[in-house]
């Protein structure tokens, strides 16, 4: 997420960067998993990391009054609850 020694470019007005990500993909992924929880939030930097993933983060934003529920659901465990495929119908 965060990168020790990457600078941190200012959010807009009203908004907090929750995370930062290499991947273009996790970036996506967490979006995905704020979003479904009901927390709005924008991708800043993502085009830039398609073009020049190793030299640029995508940074997670939110509202600043959601911040702390999406520090709660970023700091889950992936995986969730995993159903078993028994081979059996």
């Amino acid at each position: 997420m965060l990168f020790e020694g990457d600078t941190e470019p200012t959010p807009p007005e009203g908004m907090v960067t929750v995370g930062r990500f290499e991947s273009p993909v996790e970036a996506q992924m967490a979006k995905g998993m704020l979003e479904s929880s009901g927390i709005e939030c924008i991708l800043a930097g993502e085009n830039v990391n398609n073009l020049m993933q190793a030299a640029f983060r995508v940074s997670l934003q939110v509202r600043e009054d959601d911040e702390a529920p999406a520090r709660e659901l970023l700091a889950q465990p992936a995986g969730g609850d995993l159903i078993e495929d028994t081979g059996e119908e």
